[in-house]
């Protein structure tokens, strides 16, 4: 499946056969009740779903525009919506007789949600990281050891999501007989792009039926932040064919000029990586570049296709925040609503407090809070010495 232009299977030859035999398996469980109903079991009895959709009227009233509602996803077990797509995937795993799951993780909150659901479903995981990453996220990998997940460091290239990817996909051309790949974005080659947002489309289901129930009305601004974009396309599907701002808010770093950020969709060109076509920060020879964000989860050369064919329609905006605006976001939503977030989602709110400054007060928006930051204390602590 395209999303436009965008997505497909630019794959090695070996990928092909694997790939396939996801999407039949996902196309045949699509039509399964049963298969929805225990998912949706382990969302609710076990992950914490329904997660709430809070009013943040102490930031709201400090800023004094728009209404600003979170989606709080990062009360999950596990701190983070990760565990949406991770049970989901496994379960699918299950139902096509593998017993090992293979990861890539960047902020290390995916890492974390499938070592869970390895736990939880008896299979065996193994997570590949940057070794960057393994340093930042230093207590996502003792919990992932602690879960019974091996970890192991990637130190080639840059040395963080995009490297990670590259060793995890190595691994699953000689494994696939017995391993699923479990995908934490909807990145990668078709069907993963649309496995990963189906199972992340609940938020966007929940937070409509929550926002009517409050406000008796649909929200005029949705925000979230895009690393691969799995968070922001879980919110943003089910409003695709509303009358609703729909904002994507990408990592800035140190500022698009200085060359080092994230923001393939702001900054970047179309290109192949990864088994699909979509945005991807490139060089002169279309060679991909470092990327650099203080949010490790944002920190990834490239975005879902789906994304990259919203933003060419024009049914959403993307935007940047850099990390100096994404840090202060973290400080003041913390202090005004006692809820620390994770830098990821700290773009988005700073984002969305930016917008509501210059929104009426009768005007609403939906901040898809993605996580949750006590993974983040060790980097804000040095980055507000």
């Amino acid at each position: 499946m395209k999303f436009g232009e965008f997505g497909g299977m630019y794959v090695p030859e070996t990928l092909i056969a694997p790939l396939k035999e996801l999407e039949k398996s996902y196309e045949k469980i699509k039509a399964d009740e049963q298969f929805w109903n225990e998912f949706h079991f382990y969302l609710k009895n076990y992950a914490g779903r329904p997660t709430p959709l809070y009013y943040a009227r102490n930031l709201s009233k400090k800023i004094g525009g728009a209404k600003i509602y979170l989606k709080r996803e990062d009360l999950l077990h596990s701190g983070a919506h990760k565990i949406n797509n991770t049970i989901g995937q496994a379960l699918l795993a299950k139902r096509m007789s593998k017993s090992r799951l293979i990861a890539e993780t960047g902020a290390g909150q995916h890492g974390v949600a499938t070592a869970i659901a390895g736990a939880l479903f008896g299979m065996k995981v193994d997570i590949y990281m940057g070794a960057e990453d393994v340093r930042r996220q230093k207590m996502n990998v003792f919990r992932m050891k602690l879960l019974g997940a091996n970890v192991i460091a990637v130190e080639g290239g840059s040395r963080t999501l995009k490297d990670a990817i590259n060793e995890a996909l190595r691994d699953w051309v000689s494994s696939f007989e017995y391993s699923h790949y479990l995908i934490g974005s909807v990145v990668g080659p078709h069907p993963y792009p649309t496995i990963v947002r189906d199972f992340q489309s609940v938020i966007g289901k929940e937070t409509r039926e929550q926002i009517i129930e409050a406000e008796g009305r649909l929200p005029d601004l949705i925000v979230a932040c895009v690393g691969g974009g799995s968070n922001a396309i879980g919110i943003f599907h089910e409003f695709l064919n509303e009358k609703v701002k729909l904002v994507g808010v990408e990592a800035a770093g140190k500022g698009l000029n200085s060359g080092k950020h994230s923001a393939s969709l702001c900054a970047g060109k179309k290109g192949v990586l990864h088994g699909m076509l979509s945005y991807f920060l490139q060089d002169e020879d279309g060679q991909i570049k470092d990327t650099h964000s203080i949010a490790a989860g944002l920190d990834y050369p490239g975005v879902g296709p789906e994304h990259a064919w919203l933003k060419e329609s024009g049914r959403a905006e993307y935007v940047a925040v850099n990390d100096e605006e994404a840090l202060k976001a973290f400080v003041e939503l913390s202090k005004t609503e006692g809820i620390l977030p994770a830098l990821e989602s700290a773009h988005a709110v700073a984002y969305a407090m930016k917008a509501a400054e210059e929104m009426s007060r009768d005007e609403i928006i939906v901040v898809n809070l993605s996580g949750r930051g006590d993974k983040d204390l060790e980097i804000v602590m040095g980055a507000l010495k």
